[in-house]
């Protein structure tokens, strides 16, 4: 394995979520083939959160979180990767778009980097409106900013109205024991 100073490494963040079967198992898992992985250096966890479904509200609710990687993947490779281990972990994959999953890693940050392809747009396109993505960002550093609209990722969560469709509930450590053992 390269170590981290022989490669040319760029920041990226990452959400995690999960709402199907043994949620801290699952993101264990994920987190875990992430830490397993040749050119991915996990550098922040943040806590974990209980967050209510958007767009498909008849499903169970996530347990999400953030995590900031060096990578010494392009975007694509990176996509490429966090999709392997989605299907590795759910062979099945969720049955409708927005529908339960058993996994879920999505690029949010990648860098300063913006693109729009086919199969990845950078930054994530609906971050902004998400509180589950944007309150485990501040975790870990709410003044990043996009470099789409400047703005901070902590003055992006502010703007969010929180309701119910955005709760957002901080999990204590011993609940979320399972997903480091």
């Amino acid at each position: 394995m390269n170590s981290p100073d022989s490669l040319s490494l760029t920041p990226a963040f990452l959400s995690i979520g999960t709402n199907v079967g043994n949620k801290f198992a699952n993101l264990g898992l994920a987190i875990r083939r992430l830490r397993e992985t040749q050119g991915i250096f996990i550098e922040a966890l943040s806590k974990f959160y209980k967050t209510a479904p958007q767009n498909y509200t008849d499903q169970d609710w996530f347990v999400n979180a953030a995590i900031k990687i060096n990578t010494a993947y392009s975007p694509k490779q990176l996509l490429d990767v966090l999709q392997a281990i989605e299907k590795e972990q759910d062979r099945d994959g969720k049955p409708f778009r927005f529908g339960p999953r058993k996994i879920d890693l999505d690029i949010i940050f990648y860098g300063q980097r913006v693109m729009n392809t086919a199969t990845l747009v950078l930054p994530h396109p609906r971050m902004h409106e998400r509180a589950f993505v944007l309150k485990p960002l501040c975790d870990i550093d709410k003044d990043l900013v996009h470099p789409v609209n400047g703005l901070t990722v902590g003055e992006l969560f502010e703007k969010i109205k929180m309701d119910e469709s955005q709760a957002v509930i901080a999990l204590a450590k011993e609940e979320t024991r399972e997903i480091f053992y």
